[in-house]
C-alpha cells in the first residue's frame, strides 16, 4: 500500500459515501483483475486503501455485497455514459452513437466489463437490483432500434431479438480484444458494427449516409 492510495482514501472519504464507494470499488476491481477473485475479500481490499473492515462492512454488508457493488456500479457508470449521448433525430446514427459508447465504456473500464459480462467473481450471481441495473442500460439501445423500425429503416420486427443480435456482435469482439486474442482496433470494431447494424436496414429504408465514426455494434 502506498501513501498515494491512503491520501486517495482519505480524499474520498472527505469528499461523501459515493465517492468513498466507488473508491472502494475500483479498488477491488483492481485486485480482482491483477489477482484473481481469491483477493475479493474485505480484508485484502481494506489492506490495499489503508482503511478498517468495518468500513467496507458499513458500505457492502458483505464480500457477497461488494461483488454485486462491482457489478451494479459497472452498469451504472455505462448508463450515464448512454444518458450522455447527444440526443438527435436520426435513430440509425443513435445505434452508432451507443455502439461506440459500449467499448468506449469497456476499454475505459476492463475490471467492471469482466464483471459484467464475463464471469470475473465465480459463483456469482446477480440479485434483482443488479439484474435491473444492467437491463435498464439495454433499454437505450432497445429503444434506439424500435425507433429505426418506427421510422422505416429498419424491417419490422422484434426490437429485443435485433438488440440482442446487435449486442451479442459487439460482446465478441471487445471480449477477444479484453482477453488479448485481438489487438484492439477500432477500425475492426467499426467493421464489425457496420455489418451487423446495416443487415437490418430495409431496402431503401436509410434516409441518407450516416456518421459511423469509430462505431460499431452496441
Amino acid at each position: 500500500m502506498s501513501n498515494d492510495v491512503t491520501a486517495s482514501f482519505a480524499d474520498a472519504r472527505r469528499r461523501g459515501q459515493d465517492d468513498l464507494r466507488a473508491f472502494l470499488l475500483d479498488a477491488a476491481g483492481r485486485l480482482l483483475a491483477e489477482e484473481g477473485a481469491g483477493a475479493l475479500t474485505m480484508r485484502r481490499v481494506a489492506a490495499e486503501v489503508g482503511c478498517s473492515t468495518t468500513v467496507l462492512y458499513t458500505l457492502f454488508g458483505s464480500k457477497d455485497g461488494l461483488a454485486g457493488g462491482l457489478y451494479r456500479e459497472g452498469f451504472e457508470r455505462f448508463r450515464r455514459r448512454l444518458e450522455a449521448l447527444p440526443a438527435g433525430p436520426d435513430p440509425l446514427a443513435r445505434l452508432y452513437a451507443i455502439s461506440a459508447a459500449y467499448r468506449e465504456s469497456a476499454l475505459a473500464e476492463p475490471n467492471y466489463y469482466r464483471v459484467m459480462f464475463l464471469g470475473a467473481i465465480p459463483g456469482y450471481v446477480p440479485d434483482e437490483e443488479a439484474l435491473a441495473a444492467g437491463a435498464a442500460t439495454f433499454t437505450y439501445l432497445i429503444d434506439a432500434v424500435r425507433d429505426c423500425m418506427d421510422a422505416g429503416i429498419y424491417r419490422p420486427g422484434d426490437p429485443v431479438a435485433v438488440a440482442e443480435v446487435l449486442v451479442a456482435a459487439a460482446h465478441g469482439v471487445i471480449s477477444f480484444e479484453l482477453a488479448g486474442i485481438f489487438v484492439p482496433s477500432t477500425e475492426r470494431y467499426a467493421a464489425a458494427g457496420r455489418a451487423v447494424i446495416e443487415w437490418f436496414v430495409s431496402p431503401g429504408g436509410a434516409a441518407g449516409p450516416v456518421d459511423h465514426g469509430a462505431g460499431g455494434p452496441p
